[in-house]
């Protein structure tokens, strides 16, 4: 009676074992899934067709993770717009279309009427013309379909302007002429 107490219990902790790897194993494939993010890409050229560079995109919880790797452009300030339209013909990129903004606010970071989506922070370029920056452009997606997508209707392109954003001047921050665009893709 002893030997079958025994059997019982070890075929018990061998099938409960069994099991839990089975979980285990569950639980790995459901994190893997959760780890793969929608990204996107935006070759930046200049009103000479130069080009300056790359930014990337990358879904994050709360928005778009864009991390710019440019050279070659002018030192100094200069405002930085997602806009609504994936099309950048130089030399003015007025293609581009307006400001992404799917919310019908105003522009600017700083206006207390609330801000277009695509109102970003201001790039500061290096003596040397270089920019290695990421930030999170918050509210806006790159999920088709979705509301605030960067990736619907005419796509959007990413555009540097001559001069400094003011965060409040409706509708472009007077942030002056558009210098270089990326059409999202």
């Amino acid at each position: 009676m002893k030997k079958i107490s025994i059997l019982i219990i070890s075929l018990t902790v061998f099938v409960g074992g069994c099991n839990l790897f089975d979980k285990k194993d569950e639980k790995v494939a459901v994190n893997s899934n959760a780890n793969s993010s929608l990204t996107a890409t935006a070759k930046v050229i200049g009103s000479n067709n130069e080009s300056y560079g790359n930014a990337f995109f990358e879904e994050e919880d709360n928005g778009v993770k864009v991390t710019l790797a440019l050279s070659g452009l002018p030192a100094g300030s200069h405002g930085i717009h997602i806009h609504s339209v994936a099309k950048c013909e130089a030399p003015k990129f007025e293609s581009a279309g307006s400001h992404f903004n799917p919310t019908n606010k105003e522009h600017g970071k700083l206006n207390p009427n609330g801000y277009h989506l695509g109102d970003l922070p201001n790039l500061e370029v290096g003596e040397d013309g270089t920019v290695d920056l990421n930030f999170l452009a918050e509210g806006v997606t790159l999920q088709k379909n979705a509301e605030n997508s960067l990736m619907d209707g005419e796509g959007t392109s990413l555009v540097i302007h001559e001069s400094a954003d003011d965060y409040k001047t409706d509708p472009a921050g007077n942030s002056g002429a558009r210098i270089a665009c990326g059409a999202i893709q």
